[in-house]
């Protein structure tokens, strides 16, 4: 595996820190959007087209964070043939709070218990759908720190995204995103470019202690994504102006630097929106854009816009969607098929997005490629950064094991079970009615679970949660191919939240 730290030992920078292995997953269930709008008597095209979603998937009440977790880390284990010895750092991001002491991280400590290794640092995150990327980036730190011990960090992002009955429940989702970190790492983070922007907002919070609901300003909340991306982008070039300086490099940056732009998903439309806004940034900071032809064409109108006055200017946002169009097929749109078909899922929403990119190219139309990615989390806290795909696109590498460990990332979408809204309706108002009940047995099926899948067994009367897993089918995780027929019987592994 890459990441390994020379025999000689050698107290040096850790070359090229970042993502070597992802591992994804997506509950095995899902409802149809287009049926979603019949069901809620809305008009034809407002999910599917307004908001750019095709399918949501969902728990039933045999899931939580905790579950979504285990299954996640186990998996990226298991493909990858590592010892649980190898890690010293996971971390966990997740805004799907089950516990207001007890962090999933420690429920996440059992699958370490027969290797011994309990010497792992790193806790929970939480902030929104940031505390993903805060949890990865305390991992690339500590990689490239003084207290670095040579083992890989661990990174699990996960969360399931639920609303009450209303506008917003469409935009619902769930999953997790598991991520190894070290040296030598087919995903590089770039150094020193990160540009971040933190402020005050209520634009989207869950106040309610007892809840799994939001409380969303939807328009508040747009406004503080958008504005957050236009400050970001802003640090971003600036800190790459910069660099390129001190190399001797003389050129204005814009999104023709990355080849790839993927994006916080809460809808596939806000994406396509973020992208035109980004060309906007580009337009404005240009100080002689080319009006007459090319991607600026017929945009002289718009000159001497300002940002902050444009959120909801249909004018601007209509002129830069056309003017974006094709950089959006280009650079964006791969990255949305798993937003667009499991809709919504917090945390490892961008992550997604970015499993989604390596699941639909080759590694060489992968290797050498800049990513720009941006993360965003309500109240607000958003960071926008790159990465920088390996030139190494041979056969065996490291990139063509992570392209291969997604390449089964369509079939497993498509290998999910389609359940009628009434019945998500039904698993939804279980779910309020039981999420934090003591002595409660789930009722969700089992057999309606993808093997491999840890679940919920029973929360006894102080509740202390327990799991089993439903048991792999041979070779799952050896050949990145996991859309197998649904069959498995439960592990005889079960971990609760204190005993195994």
């Amino acid at each position: 595996m890459p990441g390994s730290v020379p025999a000689s030992g050698e107290a040096t920078w850790p070359k090229d820190v970042g993502i070597i292995a992802l591992e994804v997953y997506i509950p095995a269930q899902f409802v149809d959007q287009a049926e979603l709008e019949q069901h809620d008597g809305v008009a034809a095209g407002k999910y599917t087209i307004g908001l750019g979603q095709a399918r949501m998937g969902f728990c039933s009440d045999r899931e939580d964070i905790n579950s979504l977790c285990l299954t996640a880390v186990q998996g990226l284990m298991e493909r990858n043939s590592l010892s649980y010895d190898s890690i010293g750092r996971l971390e966990v991001g997740t805004e799907t709070i089950i516990d207001k002491s007890k962090s999933v991280k420690t429920v996440l400590m059992q699958l370490f218990e027969e290797s011994g290794n309990t010497d792992v640092e790193g806790i929970d995150t939480t902030n929104a759908c940031y505390g993903g990327t805060a949890a990865l980036f305390n991992a690339v730190n500590w990689v490239e720190s003084s207290s670095w011990d040579g083992r890989y960090a661990l990174v699990v992002a996960g969360d399931i995204a639920v609303y009450a009955t209303g506008s917003a429940r469409p935009t619902g989702g769930a999953g997790a995103v598991a991520m190894l970190v070290g040296p030598n790492a087919p995903l590089a983070f770039d150094r020193g470019i990160r540009g971040t922007h933190m402020q005050h907002a209520y634009d989207f919070y869950k106040p309610d202690m007892v809840s799994e609901y939001p409380v969303v300003d939807g328009k508040l909340s747009i406004q503080c994504y958008l504005s957050a991306l236009d400050r970001c982008y802003s640090v971003y070039r600036n800190k790459i102006h910069a660099q390129w300086q001190k190399e001797g490099i003389e050129k204005r940056f814009s999104l023709d630097d990355f080849g790839f732009m993927v994006f916080h998903s809460p809808y596939c439309k806000l994406v396509q929106k973020s992208l035109a806004r980004l060309v906007l940034n580009d337009f404005l900071g240009d100080p002689n854009p080319n009006t007459e032809s090319g991607r600026f064409s017929g945009l002289e109108a718009f000159r001497e816009v300002k940002p902050e006055e444009t959120y909801f200017d249909r004018d601007v946002e209509k002129a830069f969607m056309k003017a974006s169009t094709e950089m959006y097929v280009q650079k964006t749109k791969a990255s949305l098929l798993l937003s667009n078909q499991n809709g919504n899922m917090y945390t490892p929403s961008v992550y997604g997005c970015l499993a989604s990119v390596i699941a639909v190219h080759t590694p060489q139309e992968l290797a050498g490629q800049r990513i720009g990615v941006f993360s965003y989390g309500s109240g607000f806290a958003a960071t926008l950064y790159s990465i920088r795909v390996t030139q190494d696109a041979t056969p065996g590498s490291a990139l063509d094991t992570m392209v291969a460990s997604l390449s089964d990332l369509l079939t497993r979408l498509d290998s999910r079970r389609k359940v009628s809204p009434d019945v998500f309706a039904e698993n939804m108002k279980l779910r309020e009615e039981t999420h934090h009940l003591a002595s409660y047995i789930p009722q969700g099926s089992v057999d309606d679970l993808f093997p491999g899948t840890w679940y919920l067994t029973h929360v006894d009367e102080k509740h202390r949660r327990q799991y089993a897993r439903r048991a792999p089918w041979i070779g799952q995780f050896e050949h990145g191919d996991r859309a197998h027929p649904q069959s498995g019987k439960e592990d005889v592994v079960t971990i609760t939240n204190g005993e195994h």
